[in-house]
């Protein structure tokens, strides 16, 4: 199977539990018929790691997850080889010292270009490493393998794997290594494509309620000197607490965010200076009511 015909036989259309938007679809494809590197960045809380997990389940592909740190070195996505272990099973007259391979730890790149099934290999936030990180990749993601020094072998990839790479954006990422990937960023849904998200997770929710908290939220975002703006799971997970507690109408009725601070608004203002911000709003409105 080629990477061209593989391309065309399997196309990524959102699935039951996350709603992607038409731009979405087609840079998902894209980057699948081409077989670059898929980099995705956005707002903090907007999908983009769930977005790989999606994929994988879409095409049926196994997935494997890079996680990174700002510690992570390229090295690791590849083998790690674990010399002190070596050396002290030698001093202990181990049997397992003669073959070097007991010393090898198959990193996660490894792991993709050897699966037998193709998977969709996710690099979670790569801006978190330092800044040679995307470089020290650009050889490996672009051939497809690698060498293996200390066994003297080739790890090659038995067919390209469907790559995702998550950005937030904390980093400028080097111009070489965009020029291989195929881009996306993804936008703050929209009103219409937030009550699509709303209604895949919370299904025959009051209609009147999500109205009501989704002008609040919405007003809120726009709030001027926000450190922190709500992200989409957490107005999902503010939903969810205003259902539990079966917070009257009421409560939600005036939406300037301005007047008063929201009800349970630890799920949506996640620092002090924010909620110190919404205070001396609503100090300023009680005093100077319209």
């Amino acid at each position: 199977m080629t990477d061209q015909t593989s391309g065309q036989q399997q196309r990524f259309e959102g699935t039951k539990s996350y709603i992607a938007t038409e731009d979405l679809k087609v840079a998902v494809n894209a980057a699948v018929t081409l077989r670059r590197p898929l980099l995705v960045k956005g707002e903090p809380g907007t999908g983009k790691t769930v977005l790989a997990h999606e994929i994988s389940k879409a095409l049926g592909a196994p997935l494997i997850e890079w996680n990174i740190k700002s510690t992570t070195k390229a090295q690791q996505g590849l083998y790690e080889y674990d010399a002190v272990a070596r050396l002290r099973d030698g001093q202990l007259g181990e049997e397992r010292v003669h073959d070097i391979r007991n010393y090898i730890k198959k990193g996660k790149l490894w792991e993709a270009f050897t699966s037998e099934k193709l998977p969709v290999l996710l690099i979670d936030e790569i801006d978190k490493a330092d800044i040679e990180f995307p470089n020290d990749l650009l050889q490996e993601l672009d051939r497809m393998s690698f060498d293996v020094y200390e066994t003297q072998e080739r790890i090659e990839a038995k067919e390209r794997p469907i790559v995702v790479i998550t950005s937030n954006n904390e980093k400028e990422l080097p111009d070489a290594f965009l020029r291989r990937c195929f881009f996306h960023y993804i936008k703050f849904p929209d009103r219409e494509t937030m009550q699509d998200i709303i209604d895949v997770h919370f299904p025959g929710i009051q209609k009147v309620l999500v109205k009501k908290a989704m002008d609040i939220f919405y007003d809120l975002r726009d709030v001027p000197g926000l450190k922190k703006k709500p992200s989409t799971s957490e107005l999902l997970d503010w939903l969810k607490l205003l259902l539990n507690e079966d917070m009257p109408l009421e409560v939600l009725q005036d939406k300037n965010p301005a007047s008063a601070i929201p009800p349970l608004h630890g799920a949506l203002l996640k620092n002090e200076q924010d909620i110190m911000l919404f205070e001396r709003l609503a100090f300023m409105a009680r005093r100077n009511p319209s």
